[in-house]
């Protein structure tokens, strides 16, 4: 079976697909990110079902993407000669809103022959509902066929001839050079039929519509500096992950990619975390697409409806509140690694660090010239009140551990954000006079923080205890304290020792309720940088940040975490988080090299969008469009 770095991401903004090195897609969902798999040979390498397309015999690859698109480019060597694969999921743009693309529920797939002469093979084997049973294949004609079975049918069209065998399509193709080929596979409701002419015309205008689209998508990206290959990358992954029909950005397009070879970490990722708005709003502001900015807004919006007190750490990408956690026990894993889990039963949990980011996504909304209607401002204030009421709990915390909840620094301290940009917000509004409860309980939240880190010099994982965790680099960048003061520089140093591993981060070493381990995890090392760089010390944060993009896979992608040994991918892939993370820590790092970081307290995130703004009124164009 394939390691997690060696595939590739397809993606039409509604669903994704995984595809290796070796051209097999071993992972897809139709027609939404957490519908039921159709393809997971990547959780189950016998009952799982792919759609491969490869040379015949032994073969090289090497691949790419077509510049600033989610289109992928595999090149065979083999013993015959050189063979091209080109694939993607088609997309068009809607004419109304051209930054949310109209999906076909497709692969399309295009094999070219470059030089000699090359035998290739197909084989399209759909497993529906995540390889619980063998559907029914049924030709249509020499060059289509249908696979049905349960709620959910894929046709298949091809400009070559289609045969039915062993539970699966296949084609035998021979291509010489400059001959070509193509293959879509389709899906649909089993009560729908979806044909269409296996016309080579037709194929290729799909893929020139998908590249038209993801590059005029990326026209508007920002990225400068030396790891601008990297942040446009990571630009790509994140619009990929996002689900066009409610702005939504699920965390990571897969399931139960375990966190541990062999291990129980496995968790379902295909939902949008409310934790993940501030950097979600900042990594795309700092590349410079606000309107999917705008768009996530409305999902937050939309989701959080209701009572303040029912606000939930995270949903469904259409904003379904229920997720129930559920493990698959026909499949064997990835690797081996069980169990295969779909749902998260972190759905129900109190996190109340999830406050402070709605607030301060709401501030940075505005900081961008975004407008807060008065449904939005009271909402706010709701979410401010149950801050008030609710800051002194204990919680699960941003880990979301499955043992007994506990005082979490983090929480706290995002509890102290929430009321901080509450009391901004007020007097951004003329409001001041209304802040005066949510002051005093800031400051209360305040005292107690620094109380507790007082007693030992730095800031520990809860209240009371002495356990490091990397959540505490996160001190200054929400503006607690400034980079440089003596607490925040000693939390520095003992997160570093006591939880580094070369130049990763893991997350904590305390217990969680869980048994078995997990690799480093990307986002706190990035964190790591941004702490350094923020710190004065620039050569350190440079030098993490060339180790953090070396774990990069061939084509760009990061995954949750990574194993220090050998620099294994890990983990649920490819991770929005850490991609997000990817493109602020860049942009970091390109500020400390030219000595643009303030001194003092500052929030992180006000900071960089405070700077790519300026920027971005610096140019004419820009300028011009604001």
């Amino acid at each position: 079976m394939q390691r997690i770095a060696d595939y590739a991401l397809l993606g039409d903004c509604h669903s994704a697909a995984l595809v290796s090195r070796d051209g097999s897609l071993d992972w897809a969902c139709f027609p939404r990110f957490d519908s039921p798999a159709a393809f997971c040979r990547i959780l189950d390498a016998e009952r799982g079902g792919c759609f491969r397309v490869a040379p015949e015999g032994h073969a090289t690859s090497e691949r790419s993407y077509l510049p600033d698109t989610n289109v992928l480019a595999t090149t065979f060597r083999a013993a015959g000669g050189v063979l091209e694969l080109v694939d993607c999921m088609p997309v068009s743009a809607d004419p109304e809103d051209p930054a949310r693309p109209r999906a076909s529920h497709s692969v399309l797939r295009r094999l070219r022959c470059l030089d000699g002469e090359v035998a290739v093979r197909v084989a399209l084997a759909p497993r529906f509902e995540y390889g619980s049973f063998v559907p029914r294949f049924t030709l249509l004609g020499s060059q289509e066929a249908s696979v049905v079975g349960g709620a959910d049918a894929v046709f298949a069209t091809a400009t070559r001839p289609l045969e039915e065998a062993d539970g699966r399509i296949r084609g035998r193709w021979a291509l010489r050079a400059g001959e070509e080929a193509w293959i879509e596979c389709r899906w649909a409701r089993a009560d729908q039929v979806r044909r269409r002419e296996p016309s080579a015309e037709g194929f290729a205008a799909d893929l020139e519509a998908t590249l038209g689209f993801w590059r005029r998508w990326m026209a508007s990206c920002r990225a400068e500096g030396e790891h601008a290959a990297l942040v446009r990358r990571s630009a790509l992954v994140l619009k990929a992950l996002t689900f066009a029909p409610t702005g939504a950005v699920v965390a990571a397009p897969t399931t139960s990619l375990p966190e541990e070879i062999g291990g129980g970490r496995n968790w379902d990722y295909r939902y949008t975390w409310i934790r993940d708005a501030t950097l979600t709003l900042t990594s795309l502001m700092v590349s410079g697409f606000a309107s999917e900015a705008t768009a996530f807004k409305g999902f937050v919006e939309r989701t959080g409806a209701g009572r303040p007190d029912d606000l939930q750490i995270m949903y469904g990408i259409k904003g379904r509140r229920s997720l129930p956690e559920i493990e698959l026990p026909h499949l064997d894993g990835h690797r081996g690694s069980r169990p295969v889990r779909i749902g998260n039963g972190a759905a129900g949990q109190t996190q109340l660090d999830c406050y402070g980011q709605l607030l301060e996504s709401a501030w940075l909304y505005g900081r961008i010239g975004g407008e807060l209607t008065e449904s939005n401002w009271r909402a706010l204030g709701g979410f401010a009140d149950v801050v008030c009421r609710r800051w002194r709990e204990p919680d699960h915390g941003i880990w979301e551990m499955r043992d007994d909840p506990r005082h979490f620094l983090h929480s706290k301290l995002h509890c102290w954000m929430a009321l901080d940009r509450a009391v901004r917000l007020a007097k951004s509004r003329g409001g001041a006079n209304a802040a005066g409860r949510w002051s005093r309980e800031r400051d209360a939240i305040r005292d107690a923080l620094l109380e507790d880190a007082d007693g030992r010099g730095w800031f520990s994982q809860a209240w009371g205890s002495d356990a490091p965790d990397a959540s505490a680099l996160v001190v200054p960048a929400l503006g607690f304290l400034p980079s440089r003061d003596p607490r925040v520089l000693r939390t520095l140093e003992v997160v570093a020792k006591e939880l580094g591993d070369g130049a990763l981060l893991h997350r904590y070493r305390s217990g969680d309720g869980l048994e078995g381990g997990e690799g480093a995890f990307l986002l706190c090392s990035f964190w790591l940088v941004d702490a350094l760089a923020h710190a004065g010390r620039v050569g350190e944060a440079e030098g993490v940040l060339a180790r953090l993009l070396e774990l990069a896979n061939d084509v760009g992608l990061f995954a949750e975490e990574a194993l220090p040994e050998t620099g294994e991918l890990l983990g649920n892939f490819p991770q929005a988080f850490t991609h997000m993370a990817v493109v602020t820590s860049c942009a970091h790092v390109e500020a400390a090299r030219h000595g643009e970081l303030p001194e003092g307290a500052v929030d992180f995130a006000d900071f960089l969008i405070g700077r790519s703004r300026s920027a971005a009124l610096a140019d004419p164009a820009a300028r011009a469009a604001t």
